[in-house]
Parts: structure tokens; sequence; C-alpha cells
């Protein structure tokens, strides 16, 4: 409960917490609290390290401008720490990344740069090629480069490892950990060499990541694939990367750590982000293949906070098929929003055009079905209140009856898939009703994703 001067001062000696709720084997688990720091991450630690330390090289001072390529937290701990020292921030970020971590960097102040996503390292739009080019091009930067930063490790190395170790009264059977800059994993391989060489590491590895198959089988692989994990899994090694203690690497697919990650929270109250559901299966698996008790310590590495528009919403799961729906091989596996289960947004004849565009704003959709008790009576969009508020704003305050599309047509479930086209041509959504009740609707997303679900399990 003491005062501190800065919040710089709170970046660390996070807490560590037991699972209780899991099946955790013959083990104990513990879960080490990173999304406890003030910038909701493990990578507070390395911000701080990688700013203080060219500081004391005399590489940059107050004012000056940094520049970093990052998946989002690295971003976050920089930002923090870059605002109560003075300087300013370019972030390159690919655009795969969570609009919860975006919306926190530019209100920290950082200058964003989205680039793609789907591009490896040596591509010009690959997000460290592009911080690299904009860092050189910027007269006065200073390129941060986590992945080849020896101040990343150093932070893990005189911090992370010592706590964990005294926390646990220097009882520590394995280490579970990811990889995306390496920092982590190298400043744990340095001390565990060091101080507890008969430690454990184990590495938490998203499918597609080449990391999980070099330390199992000895391979490095070139043909890396997509995960939607954040913040962990690479397609080339760090050149700071030390796997020289760990002795195992689980891969676990987006389902398995999105599902585990939302079962922490329900079961042990933790909220943690998508790498940490990667992280936790994997200590499950490692726990749960134990044949003797064990301690074993597991990294929250960040705070599910900046995920609730994703892994923690379950539309955006049903959408990306990590959560598995009834399926009746008709239209209704299309309905993404089923009236029948209070998912769709609706609105009713009497409320305003003023509610409708709230709710659409609210909700990011751009129809919805208007209801009269359980009957549907219109459908309005937002070219509907355009039309109606475009030379009159007043008129927002008119009511929806006043602007809906009345005259509907439905249908049913058994509808063939090749009949929606039409309708959307025709700028519609689809209406789907089955003995005379409104079951919801379908909209050219809906389609697209049904398509891509259908895609992936063939």
């Amino acid at each position: 409960m003491q005062v501190v001067n800065s919040v710089l001062d709170l970046i660390g000696r996070t807490p560590m917490v037991k699972v209780n709720h899991l099946d955790t084997g013959p083990c104990n688990l513990y879960l080490k609290l990173e999304n406890m720091n003030p910038g909701g991450s493990i990578k507070d630690r390395i911000g701080m390290s990688m700013i203080e330390e060219a500081e004391k090289a005399g590489h940059i001072k107050p004012g000056d401008t940094l520049v970093e390529g990052t998946a989002g937290n690295t971003g976050i701990g920089l930002a923090l720490v870059a605002a109560q020292k003075g300087y300013k921030l370019i972030l390159v970020i690919p655009d795969k990344m969570s609009k919860e971590k975006i919306f926190n960097l530019k209100a920290m102040g950082a200058e964003i740069v989205l680039t793609r996503s789907d591009v490896a390292k040596g591509h010009p739009q690959y997000y460290q090629d592009l911080a690299a080019s904009i860092a050189e091009e910027t007269p006065g930067a200073y390129f941060i480069n986590q992945f080849a930063n020896p101040n990343n490790p150093k932070a893990h190395y005189l911090t992370t490892a010592p706590e964990i170790f005294e926390q646990l009264n220097n009882e520590v059977d394995a280490i579970v950990f990811g990889v995306g800059s390496s920092g982590t994993v190298t400043g744990l391989s340095q001390y565990v060499t060091e101080h507890h060489p008969d430690t454990e590491l184990i590495l938490a590895d998203p499918v597609g990541s080449i990391l999980a198959q070099y330390i199992n089988e000895g391979v490095l692989s070139e043909d890396s694939g997509s995960w939607k994990v954040e913040g962990i899994g690479e397609d080339f090694l760090p050149s700071i990367s030390d796997f020289s203690h760990v002795t195992k690497a689980y891969a676990i697919s987006d389902q398995r750590s999105f599902a585990a990650g939302r079962e922490l929270l329900c079961k042990e109250g933790i909220l943690g982000g998508s790498s940490t559901g990667t992280l936790i299966q994997a200590a499950l698996n490692y726990c749960q293949e134990a044949t003797e008790p064990k301690n074993v310590v597991v990294f929250v590495c960040d705070t599910g906070n900046k995920y609730l528009s994703k892994m923690y919403n379950d539309y955006w799961m049903m959408d990306n098929g990590y959560i598995e729906t009834p399926q009746h091989g008709d239209l209704r596996d299309l309905i993404s929003r089923p009236y029948q289960s209070n998912d769709t947004i609706v609105m009713r004849p009497n409320e305003t055009l003023g509610t409708v565009y709230q709710r659409m704003k609210l909700y990011d959709v751009s129809q919805m079905p208007v209801m009269k008790g359980d009957e549907i009576v219109g459908i309005i969009d937002e070219s509907d209140v355009l039309l109606k508020v475009f030379e009159n704003a007043n008129a927002f305050a008119d009511t929806v009856e006043s602007a809906m599309t009345s005259n509907l047509e439905f249908l049913s479930v058994k509808t063939p898939l090749d009949q929606l086209m039409p309708i959307f041509d025709e700028g519609k959504v689809a209406i789907v009703k089955e003995n005379n009740q409104f079951l919801g609707l379908i909209t050219r997303i809906d389609l697209l994703n049904y398509l891509r679900r259908v895609d992936v399990n063939q």
C-alpha cells in the first residue's frame, strides 16, 4: 500500500496466484500476473529497460523521436515510458492487431502506422522492416529494435526471473512462456542456466509459428503459417534469442488458445489476453502429462481488456468458427444473430431515428429489423435514416415507422444458397422465416463468414 513517485515505479514486482479450478494433473500451477503492470503487460518491463539503457548510453535524450515495430504491447510499454520521459514515439503495427490496442496507443500519444500482417520479414511492408525504414528516414530518430536489443532480455534476467524464484522460495520446476521478440526466453535461459539449471523452460507457440518445430525437432522451417493470437509466434529467429535451456514446446491452435483464455476467466477470475490462452493451454498439457508433483509457473502476459472485441466477443468467435453452433444444413446456419435467442439487435416502430443511429454505432450494425411484438414489420438501414435527416437534422426525432422499409420479402430456411446473391445485388438483406416465425437476418458478411468456415473445415 505504499505511495510511489511515478507510474514507472509500478512496473514489475507483479503478484503470483495459484490455480485452483483447472485440471493441473499432479502439479501446482502458478500464474505470474504480468497483466498487473501499469501498461497491462509484461512488455512494460522491456519498454522501461530499453529506453533507460539507451539514455545511459547517450543514444537518446528527452525530446527525441523513438521508432519501433510492435504487435502492440511493446508499443504500450514504450508509450508509457516515453510519455513520462518526454519522447515522441512512432509505432508500426500489423493490421491484425485488436482495435483496443490501437485506441490505447493513440490515447497515450503515440503516432501509429498500420501495415500489412500478411507479409514476412524482408518485405518492405513487414512491420519491423517498415519501422527500420521510418527510423532511417526520420531525422534524429532512434530505432528501438526490440528483436535485436540486448536490453530486452536484460530486463527479464534482472527482474522477471529473480521475482519468480523469490516468490516460490526457489522451488520452481518449470516455467511456461511464449516468444515474440524472444526477450523473455533469453533472459530466463540466461538466469536459470546460471542459478537454477534444473528448472525446465517450456515454450507455448501458436500453430503456424516456426518455433515449436525448431525446439522439438531441431528444424528451422522457412514456411510459416498464420495465426490470430497476438504478440507471440514468429516466422524467423530473432538475433537475441537464446533457446539453449528450452526442453519442450507445445503448438497450440487459435481455437484452443481462445478457449483456454476464456476458461481461465470463468474458473479462476483472471482476465488474460490471447497469448495468455496459448500459454495456459500449454501449461495444462505439460502438467497433465507429468507423472510426479511439480511447481510450474506460467505467465499471464497481458490483460484481456485489449481483446474484448475479439476472443471475449461471442459473435467474433462464432463468425471465425471458434465457437461451435448447431448445424441444420439450411439457411439457419448463416444467421449469426438469431432472434429466438435474443441476439438480434432490433428496433420498435415508435422509437426515434436518433435511437436507430445510436444503436447502429453501439452494436456496429448497418441495418436492423423493426419488431412489433414478435412480428417483423419492417427493416431500417443506414440509407433509410440518411434520406430522412440529410436535409433536416430535426428528423432524428421522427419515428422508425416513418423511415423503415415495410415492403418485405421473406425466405424459408430451405431456400438455396445461390438465391441470396440476387437479394444482395439489390442492396437488401435476407429475412428468414419458418412456420411464420421470424428467425433472423442474413447479410453479406454472414454469407462471407459462412463460406470462410466451410473453406477452413474442408
